[in-house]
């Protein structure tokens, strides 16, 4: 079986979901307020902040292991360890966030993901005693046992990410799969005031479904997959979120502004993707942005 295959099955098993519920109940206790977990997720960059956390240990401990291999350079190996470990005190912070906010299978395996990474971390903790109190060669072999445990994590990290899609803009698909013409939304009157509607456009094989705002005169139209994990933003509501009219997605709250797009509030990093609007004689016509056209 492969090491794909054994990710997934992991991801899988159910035995401890209540313990990580109350877990995730947990985290999302002690990641308040709303803004300080949303500077975590990254709804300021525009994508999650966790892999740019966890560049820094991951690429500290690595070169600190290559380091460790020249004598001369062991001290400078050492200050890198301990740059990693007070690194990964804010990625691990970040992680928790992203990982309060997913579905099961995502947060299941992010638990394994989870104790690897702080198993490494107690390794390269140990090993900065061992060096400490002078026992160099047990320091070496523990920080190369937690690079070694670092890397299988990674591992771990890059399969929530590519197969799992956590952290991944879940609207980009739907996206790309609608038609580039023009589509008509209906009569501007039949649309509901200051809720979300549902209408479809032509897809590639299946109908992909759109969230419609009326404000007034105004319509704002975007795919209807939520950017965070798919949620359905026709099924959300219309709240006004740090100053702007946003689309709320039901299923975690992320809150998008009507006008642009961009995220007012988490869990979400991503935009949601917006469709150009028209009116002709009465009519909403919604278009994709030129950059989804196909070559």
């Amino acid at each position: 079986m492969s090491l794909l295959a054994v990710l997934d099955r992991l991801s899988e098993v159910s035995s401890f979901d209540k313990s990580l519920e109350s877990a995730r109940a947990a985290v999302n206790k002690v990641l308040r307020p709303q803004a300080f977990k949303d500077l975590l997720h990254g709804t300021w960059l525009g994508h999650p902040l966790h892999p740019v956390l966890a560049m820094v240990p991951v690429g500290t401990w690595l070169s600190a292991g290559i380091l460790d291999a020249v004598p001369p350079a062991r001290p400078a190996a050492t200050a890198l360890i301990g740059t990693g470990v007070a690194a990964s005190l804010p990625a691990a912070l970040a992680g928790a966030a992203d990982w309060s906010e997913q579905d099961d299978a995502v947060r299941r395996l992010g638990a394994v993901h989870a104790v690897a990474n702080s198993a490494a971390l107690g390794l390269y903790v140990g090993s900065l005693v061992a060096r400490r109190k002078g026992n160099g060669t047990l320091g070496r072999v523990l920080a190369y046992s937690g690079l070694g445990l670092a890397s299988a994590s990674a591992s771990i990290g890059g399969h929530m990410s590519y197969a799992q899609s956590s952290g991944a803009n879940h609207a980009v698909p739907e996206a790309r799969q609608l038609t580039t013409d023009w589509i008509d939304l209906g009569p501007l009157d039949d649309l509901p005031e200051g809720r979300p509607a549902l209408r479809t456009g032509e897809g590639q094989g299946t109908p992909i479904g759109l969230a419609v705002v009326r404000r007034g005169a105004r319509v704002d139209a975007f795919i209807n997959a939520c950017a965070h994990v798919g949620g359905p933003l026709a099924e959300g509501t219309v709240e006004e979120v740090r100053g702007a009219d946003c689309i709320v997605c039901p299923w975690h709250g992320s809150a998008f502004d009507l006008e642009s797009g961009e995220p007012r509030r988490g869990p979400t990093a991503s935009a949601q993707e917006r469709l150009e609007v028209k009116y002709e004689a009465g009519r909403v016509f919604g278009k994709l942005p030129n950059r989804h056209a196909s070559k």
